[in-house]
C-alpha cells in the first residue's frame, strides 16, 4: 500500500490543507483525501449533507460514503462533521455501522458538531414536492439538503444536533415546527398526495437517533482551534464542487452550501488565515448532475463518445445511481474555479478514463450571442446559450494507463494533455490518478 509520503506530504508548516473539487463535483476527492489523510491528524468535512458521494477502494474493499469524512477509513484520524454539514442522522447511523462491520474502528475517533442542523423527513418532503415542479426544478438528490439549509438561515424552524440531546427542549421545538411545516407541505401539494407529521412520533425516533450520535456529538469548533494550538495538522474535505457554490456557482443550479475553500471558517470555526495549502481536483473529462448549463456536454446518443466515457468510467451517482452528463474537459470553468479557490496545486483523476477516446477536445473559450468570451459568466442564461471553442488533442486511444506509477510511464498524448490543463490554467498538475485504488497515483 502507498503512503502519502510519496503524494506530496504535509509539512510541519503546512497546518493546514484543503482538497477542493474544481467542477460539478464528482472529482473523485475521496480517494485523495484517504491519501492525504496519512500525513495530517484530523479531516474535517465542513459543507453539505447526504447528498454528496464518495467511493473509496481501501485494502482491496470498497466503501461509498455519503456523510462521513472519507478520513473515518482511518482509525488513527480523527474525523469531524463540522457545524456546516446538514446531518441526516439515519445515514450517519447506516455509514457507521458499515465501517464497523468492515472492521474498522469507530469510536471517539468521529465527532459531530453540536451546532450541526439535522435533516428531518418534512425536508425531504419539502423537497420532493418542490422538485415535482418542471419549470422550477433543479434536479436535486431528494435528501432535503435545500429545504434544512433554508430552516437554518431562515432561523426559526432549524433544529441541531444538539438539540437531540434534550427530550423536553426537542419535544417543544417539534411541536412548534412541525405543524408549520404540514401547513406548508399541503400547500405545496395543492391538492395532491402529500405526507404530514406527526411532532411527538418525530420527538421519539430522533431522541433514540440523538443517543446513537451522543458519543460522538462535541464542540467541534473548540476542539480544532486547541488542536492548532497543539500544532495537529487539519484535512478539510469539500463536498460536492466549487462550481455548485451556493455564492460562486452556476446559480440557481447549485448546492446549498459553500463548497469552495470558502466554506472552511463558516462550516468549521477556523480561520480561512490558517489555510495553507489548497489541492484542486479535477476530473480529466466533465460531468455534472441534475439540471444546469453544461456547455462542453456530449449528447451523440447512445453509442456516442459521451456514453463510452460514462460506461469506462462508471459515472452514475453515488448516493442517488443517476446516469451523470458527460462532457470535455471545460477550462474557462476551470480557470473560474481555481481562481475562486485560489488553488496552489492541481491533481487531475480518471485519466485513464479517456483510453476510450480515439481523440480528445478541450473547451478554451465560449462564443456566447456572436461574441467570443474567455471568462465565465455568473448568469447561467449567458452559459445556457454558450457554443464551446474547442480544441482537439491526439488520444491515447486503447492504451492502459492503470499499471503507470510515474509520469514517463504515461503515453506521450497523456502527458501532453496533463501539460495542457496546467499551462491553461497556470497552476502545477501535482497528482496523476489513473485508477481508483490508493496506488494507482502518479506525482510529480
Amino acid at each position: 500500500m502507498m503512503s502519502s509520503s510519496a503524494i506530496g506530504s504535509a509539512t510541519p508548516s503546512e497546518t493546514c490543507t484543503c482538497v477542493v473539487g474544481l467542477q460539478w463535483g464528482d472529482e473523485a476527492k475521496g480517494k485523495l483525501v484517504d491519501l492525504l489523510g496519512e500525513d495530517h491528524d484530523i479531516v474535517v468535512r465542513y459543507n453539505g449533507g447526504a447528498n454528496a458521494g464518495h467511493t473509496i477502494v481501501r485494502d482491496g474493499r470498497s466503501f461509498k460514503l455519503s456523510l462521513l469524512p472519507a478520513g473515518v477509513l482511518n482509525p488513527r484520524l480523527t474525523s469531524v462533521i463540522g457545524n456546516g454539514v446538514v446531518v441526516y442522522p439515519p445515514r450517519f447511523i447506516e455509514e457507521v455501522t458499515q465501517i464497523r462491520e468492515a472492521g474498522i474502528e469507530v469510536g471517539g475517533n468521529l465527532m459531530v458538531s453540536e451546532r450541526a442542523h439535522v435533516v428531518f423527513p418534512y425536508h425531504m418532503e419539502e423537497e420532493r414536492l418542490s422538485e415535482t415542479d418542471s419549470e422550477g426544478a433543479i434536479g436535486t438528490t431528494g435528501r432535503g439538503i435545500g429545504p434544512c439549509y433554508q430552516d437554518k438561515v431562515g432561523r426559526v424552524c432549524g433544529i441541531r444536533v444538539g438539540d437531540l440531546l434534550s427530550p423536553d427542549h426537542l419535544r417543544d421545538r417539534l411541536r412548534r415546527v412541525v405543524p408549520w411545516k404540514n401547513r406548508w407541505i399541503q400547500a405545496l401539494a395543492s391538492g395532491g398526495n402529500a405526507q404530514v407529521f406527526d411532532a411527538d412520533k418525530l420527538t421519539q425516533e430522533y431522541l433514540h437517533y440523538g443517543e446513537s450520535l451522543r458519543p460522538h456529538v462535541a464542540d467541534t469548533c473548540q476542539f480544532l482551534r486547541q488542536s492548532l494550538q497543539q500544532g495537529r495538522r487539519i484535512l478539510f474535505e469539500a463536498a460536492q464542487g466549487s462550481l455548485l457554490d451556493i455564492d460562486h456557482g452556476t446559480y440557481p443550479f447549485v448546492t446549498s452550501s459553500s463548497s469552495s475553500p470558502a466554506g472552511i471558517w463558516s462550516g468549521s470555526g477556523v480561520p480561512a488565515r490558517r489555510l495553507t495549502r489548497v489541492i484542486g481536483v479535477v476530473k480529466a473529462y466533465t460531468t455534472r448532475v441534475g439540471r444546469g448549463p453544461f456547455p462542453t456536454e456530449l449528447t451523440d446518443g447512445p453509442e456516442g463518445t459521451g456514453e463510452s466515457i460514462r460506461r469506462k468510467g462508471r459515472e452514475y451517482g453515488t448516493v442517488t445511481g443517476r446516469p451523470r452528463r458527460v462532457g470535455w474537459l471545460d477550462l474557462v470553468a476551470l480557470r473560474y474555479a481555481a481562481a475562486v479557490s485560489d488553488v496552489d496545486e492541481l491533481a487531475v483523476t480518471l485519466l485513464d478514463v479517456l483510453s476510450c477516446v480515439r481523440e480528445i477536445a478541450i473547451c478554451t473559450a465560449y462564443e456566447i450571442h456572436g461574441e467570443r468570451r474567455s471568462d465565465f459568466p455568473a448568469d447561467a442564461r449567458q452559459l445556457e446559450a454558450a457554443t464551446p471553442v474547442l480544441e482537439y488533442l491526439p488520444g491515447w486511444y486503447g492504451e492502459e494507463l492503470t499499471q503507470a506509477r510515474r509520469f514517463a510511464d504515461l503515453p506521450s498524448a497523456a502527458r501532453r494533455y496533463v501539460d495542457r490543463v496546467a499551462e491553461e490554467l497556470g497552476v502545477p498538475v501535482g497528482i496523476v490518478s489513473v485508477g481508483p485504488d490508493r496506488d494507482q497515483t502518479i506525482i510529480r
